[in-house]
Order: structure tokens, then sequence, then C-alpha cells
């Protein structure tokens, strides 16, 4: 399942466009006062105003051989979100490494290599080594009535998980990460999630707005 553009909310543009710009060193496709865009790998991430917003938490894939490469160049530039005494989180059952920080607005970005996509750079790492958004966070108190809804767009396989604290659909290549915010709390931090609103673009096309899955084809009023 590919992500090709994920947009964000911020009331605090010019700050996220000089995070991700100046200390990340993302391109920007589209500056304007109302939305920022970044080239990130074959996708996309965009910053569009809104007054009130809650964090998020999302990834990015990188090269599946780079994960300490990345931890090294991330820790020059971001404060790292441990798990325990581990700055890198090893996901054995997903055959997979992440790195976790905070942006501007105190979404939890993630950085995460997946041995199961090959993806093998000899280059050193940069912003120009991300592939692709990885996976977005859908907080809920009903995992079943979100996952159907997804599933109305078009079918959408369970990549791992249940209806009742935490479920990924999709594959390797992009997940809806779907959990059960009374029970469970965001990875690394043991923060409890907020619901964050998006809007995401590729291979489903809705927003996430209020908790509701909202087809691209239905008005949004954000």
């Amino acid at each position: 399942m590919k992500i090709k553009e994920l947009t964000l909310f911020t009331n605090q543009i010019e700050k996220q466009k000089q995070f991700y710009k100046n200390v990340l060193g993302f391109n920007i496709l589209l500056d304007s006062k109302e939305k920022v865009t970044f080239k990130t790998g074959d996708g996309m991430l965009s910053f569009q105003f809104k007054q009130s917003v809650k964090p998020a938490h999302f990834a990015f894939n990188i090269p599946s051989n780079k994960v300490e490469e990345a931890l090294l160049w991330l820790q020059k530039r971001v404060v790292i979100l441990p798990d325990g005494d581990q700055q890198i989180s090893n996901f054995e059952k997903w055959n997979a490494k992440a790195i976790y920080f905070y942006d501007a607005d105190n979404n939890i970005v993630e950085f995460i290599a997946r041995a199961d996509l090959n993806q093998i750079s000899s280059e050193a790492f940069s912003s120009k080594s991300i592939l692709s958004i990885s996976e977005i966070g859908l907080p809920t108190e009903d995992i079943k009535t979100v996952f159907q809804s997804i599933s109305n767009i078009k079918s959408i396989p369970v990549f791992d998980g249940d209806f009742n604290r935490f479920c990924a659909l999709g594959n390797h290549e992009g997940l809806f990460i779907l959990i059960n915010k009374t029970v469970k709390t965001w990875h690394p931090t043991q923060e409890v999630p907020h619901t964050a609103d998006f809007i995401v673009k590729g291979d489903y096309n809705f927003s996430f707005i209020n908790n509701e899955v909202i087809p691209t084809n239905r008005n949004i009023v954000i």
C-alpha cells in the first residue's frame, strides 16, 4: 500500500517549515501561508494551517541497511525518543527497526527500516535517503468501525493485530496504524494518544477528521 501524500495540520506553519527544511534538510515543493509541502522520497508530506490541532504519530520508510547510520545522522539534529534504554526499537515480528523523535508540533516522527522491503543503499544517509511515507496513526475508541470505513473505500488487509487494542492495515510499503486509545499508548513515549486530523492520498484517498473516515468524494469541513 502506497501513501503518496500525507497532510497534517498545524497552527505554526513557519516553525514546521524551518524544522523540516533547516533541521532535517527536506526539499520544499510548495510554500504558502496556508500550506507547505516537502518531498519525501516517492511521496510528499504537507502541513496545512488549522487553528486547533493535536499531535500525530507517523513514519517514513528508510533503506533496510541504514538504521544505525540514520541514528547517527539524527543525533546531530534532534533529541532521540528512547525505547527504554535503547535508541533503536527492534520489531522482530515485523523484521524492522525504528528510531523516534519529535518535530516542531510534538508529532512523533519515526524512521523505520524494514528488512522485508530489501531496499539497500550504498549512499551516505541524508534526508534524500527517505524512501516514502510508511505509516500514519489513527487513534480511536472503535477500531472495527474505522477499519470498516476504510474497507468501504477499497478492501485492505490486516497486517497485524486485531480490533481490540491495535490493528495495522496494509503492508510493508505503507500502513494505517489503528489503536484503541483507551487501552494503548504511543510507542515509545507511552503518551496517551490524541486523535489527530489528517488527509491521505495514494492507494487510499480519504480524510480522517474528528475520528471519521471521509472519502475524498465527500465534502470536507476542517
